[in-house]
C-alpha cells in the first residue's frame, strides 16, 4: 500500500495509511515448522482518537464499536492470524478495520415514533388476562360444602 492509498469509506470516514501501524508476530495454529520460524500474523494498530480522516461522530462510534479491541488512548488493535501468509493476514486485518469504520459511519436510525395500542387491542389484552386469572383461580384448593 502506497502513501497515497487512502481507504475511502464515506465522505466523513477516510483511513489514512499514516494512521495505521502494522507489527508482524508469530501465528498460532496450523503451519508446521513454518509457525515457529515466520511471523505471518499481523497486529494492525489504528489510532482512531487522532485520525484526521474521521469525523467526530464516526470517531466516537468506531471506538465504541471496537469494544475491548480499543485501548484507553483510542488505538484500535486488530490481530489477524487466520491465514498462512503475511499478505492474506494483512488484507484480512485491513478488511476488518474497514468494516468496523463503515459500520460506525452508518447514519443513526430514525427516532422511534410513539404509538398507542388500539382500543380493541387493549380490550382483548384485558379479556385474556381475566381469562388467565380465572383459570388460575380454579386451580385452588377445593372446599367442602
Amino acid at each position: 500500500m502506497n502513501a497515497d492509498d487512502k481507504i475511502i469509506i464515506t465522505d466523513d470516514a477516510v483511513i489514512n495509511p499514516a494512521d495505521l501501524h502494522e507489527d508482524f508476530i508469530r501465528s498460532s495454529g496450523p503451519g508446521g515448522q513454518n509457525v515457529n520460524k515466520v511471523a505471518t500474523a499481523v497486529q494492525l494498530r489504528f489510532d482512531a482518537a487522532n485520525a484526521a480522516g474521521l469525523s467526530e461522530r464516526v470517531r466516537e462510534r468506531t471506538i465504541e464499536l471496537a469494544g475491548q479491541r480499543a485501548t484507553k488512548d483510542g488505538v484500535i488493535v486488530i490481530e489477524a492470524g487466520h491465514f498462512r501468509t503475511q499478505e492474506q493476514n494483512r488484507a484480512d486485518a485491513r478488511a476488518r478495520l474497514t468494516a468496523l469504520v463503515a459500520k460506525a459511519a452508518e447514519p443513526p436510525p430514525p427516532p422511534r415514533k410513539k404509538t398507542r395500542p388500539s382500543k380493541g387491542a387493549v380490550e382483548r389484552r384485558l379479556k385474556s388476562k381475566a381469562g388467565r386469572g380465572s383459570i388460575k383461580k380454579m386451580r385452588g384448593r377445593v372446599e367442602d360444602e
